[in-house]
């Protein structure tokens, strides 16, 4: 296996992928070893406000305040997203999974009570499901260009319109990405 692509975005490339999960999504991943890897899709809010299931956590969450389909894997396990504030630590309910330009991005812990937490918090997302990879899958589709690697900047696990975020991730990356960022949803229609 090459370097990890945790705390990394993919990109879906139109036309490589199949299954409809991963229709022009943008994937934060979370975990990739040797044992495969684990991520979040970013851009796929649902009808379930975060209150709902959640109560006191849609004060910290990112607008739109609803949960997001993680990805198809386990659609009843719940991660949650959070940028904490400059200097804040938040202890045992709080996993970094990147830093980048003074933001420190992990997943925290629902369990505790919003107030506890959310002084220290920026924003929150969360996600029912995951995307998931067994051995060597990612690797695969990789190599059969389904996907594009790119860096997240801090604000794309929490933007506030995922709709966009498809072709604004490919539009910052200059170049042959930026031109795709420009393809229709449905290219017999070009």
């Amino acid at each position: 296996m090459a370097t990890s692509l945790a705390g990394r975005l993919l990109v879906a490339v139109p036309g490589r992928l199949d299954d409809p999960n991963f229709r022009r999504t943008v994937v934060l991943m979370l975990e990739h070893g040797e044992e495969g890897g684990l991520g979040v899709v970013l851009n796929r809010p649902s009808n379930t406000p975060v209150d709902e299931p959640f109560p006191g956590w849609d004060e910290p969450a990112s607008p739109p305040r609803v949960i997001f389909a993680g990805g198809p894997v386990q659609p009843n396990m719940i991660i949650a997203l959070a940028r904490t504030r400059d200097g804040a630590e938040l202890g045992e309910s709080w996993q970094l999974v990147l830093e980048q330009s003074g933001s420190r991005i992990g997943t925290v812990d629902l369990r505790r009570h919003p107030v506890d937490v959310a002084p220290a918090l920026e924003c929150v997302r969360v996600f029912a499901g995951y995307a998931g990879w067994a051995p060597g899958q990612l690797e695969e589709e990789l190599r059969l260009g389904a996907w594009w690697v790119v860096d997240p900047l801090p604000w794309d696990p929490f933007c506030t319109d995922p709709a966009r975020l498809w072709r604004e991730v490919l539009r910052r990356q200059g170049g042959e990405l930026a031109i795709f960022a420009l393809c229709p949803d449905d290219p017999s229609m070009n």
